[in-house]
């Protein structure tokens, strides 16, 4: 009885036909949003149920299911369905302030963290309670692990840093209408290394192997603003990371946005960011708002996401015969994100977010 079920009609406009062409065309989408992509094409063209779960290889509930489900609610049907389970048992406030505990000193006269104190420490200033298991597991899950911090520099505890994180959590949530949303920083002194010798490819149960020995061809910094509603990202290479340099970089950006959007910006406390001079400049144009990332709080800052990819996937394991040539991998690098950008996951729950 099944089989002689009557299929719904799919009927596309050529703007779906070209959307869902692209998607089912992707080398690099989710393997469950191409397949649904290609049904749907397929039903379009006037393909059964059993025809298309024969080419695309699954079986017929699966084709009827997301045919129906692009019928009833277009492109929004094809997305998965909200998961059951449990809802979380602390909210954003206490995941933070458990971050924020482990990120900054311990309380004297101790000199590491436990999660026995960081259960205290967030019981005092959230008035939350908080197991110590529960700390254990936020933390690994995180992958924070206090007791064994080497950096020299901590978070401040002052009633600054929660006012500057929950503004840029909140631009982040709710982005102001018809404003464009950046989040600018640097990356500076990026080495154009060439190795001495090839590498190997991998073999069967044996990684790439890389020499390590390598020539020096001096170093490239960069400029990067990533819109956060999309995902793009513009890099420029600087000579010099200075406000000057800093200021044109502003105002190349001043003349590319459309003048009718509010510009908010979120900034790190780099000294050519908060210099007097750019400082002036930013007065000087009223649609420009800053919100500044608390002191040691990087992790707030989008644009970092970008950077930690561009060092998995070009730098770290690169060979750059020259600094040209490692400007050139970085600009293809940025120009093939671009064209599959989406933008970063941020859930306001303190864990880091994922890069693409």
């Amino acid at each position: 009885m099944g089989g002689n079920r009557q299929a719904v009609s799919v009927v596309l406009d050529e703007a779906l036909r070209v959307r869902l062409t692209s998607l089912a065309g992707s080398t690099r989408g989710q393997v469950r949003a191409v397949l649904r992509a290609k049904i749907v094409l397929a039903a379009a063209a006037g393909a059964s149920n059993a025809a298309i779960a024969r080419t695309l290889g699954v079986s017929v509930n699966t084709v009827r299911k997301w045919r129906g489900r692009f019928t009833a609610a277009g492109m929004e049907g094809l997305k998965d369905a909200p998961r059951p389970g449990r809802p979380r048992l602390y909210d954003s406030r206490v995941r933070l302030a458990v971050v924020a505990s482990a990120t900054s000193a311990p309380p004297h006269p101790e000199s590491t963290w436990t999660h026995r104190a960081i259960a205290t420490q967030v019981a005092d200033t959230t008035s939350a309670a908080i197991s110590p298991s529960q700390v254990g597991r936020i933390l690994a899950g995180l992958d924070l692990k206090p007791h064994k911090v080497r950096g020299w520099l901590t978070r401040r505890d002052n009633p600054q840093f929660w006012e500057r994180a929950a503004d840029i959590c909140n631009l982040y949530l709710n982005p102001p209408k018809d404003a464009m949303v950046l989040s600018i920083d640097e990356k500076t002194a990026i080495a154009a290394r060439s190795r001495k010798h090839p590498g190997r490819p991998a073999g069967t149960g044996r990684p790439p192997r890389q020499e390590f020995e390598y020539i020096r061809h001096g170093t490239v910094s960069i400029s990067a603003a990533l819109n956060v509603r999309t995902g793009e990202v513009l890099t420029q290479p600087i000579a010099r990371n200075n406000a000057a340099t800093f200021i044109d970089f502003l105002r190349m950006l001043e003349r590319t946005i459309n003048p009718c959007h509010a510009i908010h910006v979120v900034l790190d406390n780099g000294a050519s960011h908060i210099a007097r001079t750019t400082k002036a400049w930013l007065a000087d144009h009223p649609r420009w708002h800053v919100h500044w990332t608390p002191p040691h709080a990087s992790w707030l800052n989008q644009v970092e996401l970008f950077f930690s990819a561009l060092t998995r996937r070009v730098l770290r394991h690169g060979d750059f015969p020259s600094r040209d040539d490692l400007i050139d991998k970085m600009d293809a690098y940025v120009i093939a994100h671009n064209t599959t950008a989406k933008p970063y996951r941020w859930t306001y729950d303190a864990r880091p977010l994922k890069a693409a």
